[in-house]
């Protein structure tokens, strides 16, 4: 069974980091490409960085670059995201995905919300 469970969220204010991290089981986590979603009330869920599997090929959204870093422990089957320099617009319940040939799969989510 595919389980995602994002931790390291929480309330921050404008400025200040939160390092948020995605652990995986029930999967071959090295054959995945990795994703960080966000999704603000009554918003979609928007895409903020993806990882290649080995890690050195990365995107990321335009208003997160240069202040958000995504990073992989293949060994440890984790996924993680810096995020520096939040921004009360970053206010929002963050997952992580990866999909197969078959679906996508996502955790639960962990709230960021950034006072200003």
């Amino acid at each position: 069974q595919v389980q995602l469970v994002e931790s390291g969220g929480g309330l921050v204010q404008a400025g200040e980091s939160l390092r948020l991290s995605c652990s995986a089981s029930g999967v071959n986590f090295n054959l995945y490409r990795m994703g960080w979603y966000s999704q603000a009330p009554g918003n979609t869920r928007d895409l903020v960085a993806t990882i290649s599997i080995g890690g050195r090929t990365n995107y990321y959204e335009e208003s997160v670059k240069g202040r958000f870093t995504i990073s992989r422990d293949n060994a440890k089957n984790m996924v993680y995201l810096q995020m520096n320099s939040l921004k009360p617009e970053g206010t929002a319940v963050y997952c992580c995905n990866f999909r197969d040939q078959l679906t996508g799969y996502w955790g639960q989510g962990t709230q960021v919300t950034v006072s200003s």
